[in-house]
C-alpha cells in the first residue's frame, strides 16, 4: 500500500507539501509556507514524529510556498536527505530570508553542503522508491516529481506551465494518481490572451509604471513581454543572469533574446526617483524585497500606475492596493489554465486526480472538465493506494 499525506496546499493556496510513504521509505515533496497565515497555519500540517521519520525532502523550486518552511522543518527534527537542482539551491537562501521566521533561520540555516543536487530529467533512487524528475516550465531549475514504488506511480506536478513563452515543460508520465497544479481552477483565458492584454497595458503606461514580480520565473516572462525601454531593481540582475545561464531550461532562442533585454535594462535603486519607464521589482506581493519599498513609492506618486500579475494573498500590500482600486491586476499565467489542465490529465491517461493550490469552490468548477478530480480532500487528509 502507498500512503499519500496532504500536508499543505489542498483546499488552500500556500504551504504546498505532499508526503509519500511506500517501499519502506518516507519522503516529503516540498515544504512551503502560507503567505497571510500565522502561527501553526503558516507551516505544513505534519507532526513532529512524522517529520523525524522522513528519509528525504525534495524541493521542486525556490518559491516561498514550496521551500519557505525548510528551516522550520529542520527545527522539528528533520535529518533526512535534501534534494534540489542547482538553480533551486542558489535561489533558496533569499526566499528563506524573506519568508522564514528568524528564530528558525538563525538556529537551522540551510547548509548548501548538505544538499544533494540533481539535474531535471534524472531519477533519484531512494531504495524501495524511485523519484523521476522533469522540467516544470515554471522557473529555471523547477521540476515535477514522479514517485514509483510497489508497482504504482504517483505524479506530483508542483507548479507547471504547459504553455510558457520562456521555459520548457517536459510531459508528465502516465500514473495511478496525479497531484496537479490547479492554482487557476477552471480559468478559460489562454496564456496568449493574457500576455497580449499585459503588453497593451504596459504600452499604454510606457512613461512610468511598476510591475512587482517574483525574482524567478515571472520576471523572465515579463521581460519577454516588455515592448521597449524598462528598468529593474539593480539587485535582480545577478539572479536573472544566473537563470539565463541554464539554457536547457529555456525554449530555443529565448535565452539570447532575454540576455539582450537584460543587458539593455536600466538599474534602479531604492534611493532614486521612480524611472520614466516600466519598472520591475522583485516580490510580487509587496511583502518583501525591493517591492516592499517601491510599491508605497508608486502608490504615493501622482501618476505611477501599478500592475499586479500574480497571486494576491489577503493582508499583503498588493491585495490591499488592488482592493482600494490603486493597483490593477491582469493574471500572467505561470500555472496551467483550463486547456493546459485538461491536456496534462489526458496525456497522463486520465487517472484519479487531486488539485493543489486551489480553493474548494474553484475546484468544484473544475471538476466537470476533469471527471477524475476529487474535491473532498483538504490539507491534513491522507489517501491510500491499495494493492489490486
Amino acid at each position: 500500500m502507498i500512503r499519500v499525506g496532504l500536508h499543505g496546499g489542498f483546499g488552500e493556496k500556500g504551504r504546498t507539501s505532499v508526503g509519500i510513504e511506500a517501499g519502506g521509505r518516507r519522503v516529503l515533496l516540498d515544504a512551503g509556507i502560507k503567505v497571510g497565515a500565522s502561527g501553526r497555519d503558516y507551516y505544513p500540517l505534519i507532526d513532529d514524529e512524522a517529520i523525524r521519520k522522513l528519509d528525504a525532502l525534495l524541493i521542486s523550486h525556490a518559491h516561498e510556498d514550496h521551500v519557505g518552511a525548510l528551516s522550520w522543518l529542520l527545527s522539528r527534527g528533520f535529518r533526512g536527505r535534501i534534494f534540489m537542482t542547482a538553480e533551486t539551491l542558489a535561489e533558496s537562501p533569499e526566499t528563506l530570508s524573506h519568508y522564514g521566521e528568524r528564530e528558525y533561520l538563525d538556529a537551522f540555516p540551510l547548509d548548501p553542503g548538505a544538499v544533494e543536487m540533481f539535474t531535471p530529467g534524472e531519477t533519484i533512487d531512494l531504495g524501495g522508491m524511485t523519484i523521476t524528475t522533469g522540467r516544470s516550465g515554471h522557473v529555471a531549475g523547477g521540476v515535477w516529481f514522479a514517485a514509483e514504488a510497489e508497482g504504482r506511480r504517483i505524479v506530483y506536478s508542483a507548479d507547471v506551465v504547459p504553455d510558457s513563452n520562456v521555459f520548457v515543460m517536459d510531459p508528465l508520465p502516465r500514473c495511478d494518481l496525479l497531484i496537479l497544479d490547479a492554482s487557476y481552477g477552471a480559468d478559460p483565458v489562454s496564456g496568449s490572451e493574457r500576455v497580449s492584454a499585459i503588453r497593451q497595458w504596459i504600452e499604454a503606461h510606457a512613461g512610468g509604471c511598476l510591475l512587482p514580480t517574483p525574482l524567478s520565473g515571472r520576471s523572465l516572462e515579463l521581460m519577454a513581454i516588455l515592448p521597449g525601454r524598462f528598468a529593474m531593481h539593480a539587485g535582480m540582475r545577478a539572479a536573472l543572469e544566473a537563470q539565463l545561464a541554464a539554457p536547457d531550461m529555456l525554449l530555443p532562442g529565448t535565452a539570447a533574446l532575454l540576455r539582450q533585454r537584460l543587458a539593455q535594462a536600466e538599474d534602479w535603486h531604492e534611493d532614486e526617483a521612480l524611472p520614466s519607464c516600466p519598472l520591475l521589482t522583485n516580490d510580487g506581493m509587496g511583502r518583501a524585497g525591493p517591492s516592499a519599498i517601491a510599491i508605497p513609492l508608486a502608490a504615493a506618486a501622482e501618476n505611477y500606475p501599478i500592475l499586479l500579475t500574480g497571486h494576491l494573498p489577503e493582508g499583503t500590500p498588493a491585495h490591499t492596493l488592488h482592493a482600494q482600486g490603486r493597483a490593477e491586476w491582469i493574471r500572467l499565467p505561470t500555472h496551467p489554465t483550463l486547456s493546459g489542465l485538461i491536456g496534462i490529465w489526458e496525456r497522463s491517461d486520465k487517472p484519479p486526480v487531486l488539485g493543489h493550490s486551489c480553493a474548494p469552490g474553484a475546484l468544484d468548477e473544475l471538476r466537470p472538465y476533469l471527471p477524475g478530480l476529487r474535491t473532498d480532500l483538504v490539507t491534513g487528509d491522507f489517501i491510500d493506494l491499495k494493492d489490486d
